[in-house]
């Protein structure tokens, strides 16, 4: 194999082969698709043969590129337990504000950790993005609409539903349910710096009129609970929080909140590639 071709080019054509499909290999790995198919076509160039039939409307594999993916396959196996072993002992700094989501956080963790060897090092603060561009985090769990800072990269996984919460001595505790568009007429609670809810979540002028601030959970939690307004988070909280004074209440009409990740550029690149395979791999099953 010519001395030229890299780890990116097997990746890629493997990719393409296990999917038989450009744009869902694309999708894997994270890249356009015309930047896959040149990477692909540079690899067919190092070595001097066709690899893939892109003739029909479905991608196959020429004869030659069958046999080149299994021993394509056998060297990236064999990288990645090398990796593994080089992890062991090597820390990923994930970050988040409150609440991971459930069970994904669990399971991403657990199948990065026995497929690297390398450990998870889970932190809370108040704002992810902020570490993340200090370099105190590798990764920042990150919900809501997110524009990534200069130097990072943002990767989109799920939607959450939203849910409203209240005090117990709300009058919006006896009710049913509560609708997106009535929302804006109680008084809102804000956390400011890592909220998925705001004054910014409506059109402006649907705006509501009353905004009460807190700049972080535990603040925007207790200001609930003594009915200084109404929140609106991701349905997590309503599994996962337990306080006597708030009660949660059914959201209709909702727009969901967006769960992203955010990582660094540079830094461990391939410790930051396998965490974000093992997000996307669990966050679609």
């Amino acid at each position: 194999m010519s001395k030229d071709v890299e780890l990116r080019h097997l990746r890629a054509f493997v990719a393409v082969a296990r999917c038989r499909s450009f744009s869902r290999a694309g999708e894997e790995l994270r890249i356009t698709q015309p930047a896959l198919s040149r990477t692909v076509a540079q690899l067919e160039g190092l070595l001097g043969a066709r690899l893939v039939d892109r003739s029909s409307r479905h991608v196959e594999l020429t004869g030659t590129g069958a046999e080149f993916l299994v021993q394509a396959e056998r060297v990236l196996v064999a990288v990645d337990e090398a990796l593994a072993v080089a992890g062991r002992g090597v820390t990923l700094r994930l970050g988040f504000s409150w609440l991971l989501p459930d069970p994904w956080a669990q399971r991403t963790v657990r199948r990065f950790e026995e497929a690297t060897g390398a450990v998870v090092v889970l932190t809370r603060v108040d704002d992810p993005l902020e570490a993340l561009r200090r370099g105190a985090l590798d990764i920042a769990v990150v919900r809501g609409d997110v524009e990534a800072p200069p130097g990072t990269r943002a990767l989109h996984l799920f939607d959450e539903p939203r849910v409203a919460v209240c005090s117990e001595d709300s009058e919006l505790a006896r009710a049913g349910c509560l609708d997106w568009a009535d929302a804006r007429e109680w008084p809102l609670v804000v956390n400011t710096v890592s909220g998925t809810t705001g004054p910014w979540s409506w059109p402006a002028g649907q705006r509501p009129e009353r905004i009460v601030e807190t700049s972080n959970y535990d603040e925007w939690l207790e200001s609930v609970a003594a009915n200084r307004g109404i929140g609106i988070v991701p349905e997590v909280a309503r599994r996962r929080t337990r306080h006597p004074a708030v009660r949660f209440v059914p959201l209709t009409g909702a727009p969901p909140a967006p769960v992203s990740l955010v990582h660094l550029s540079g830094g461990r690149r391939v410790l930051i590639r396998r965490f974000l395979e093992a997000a996307v791999r669990t966050a679609t099953r």
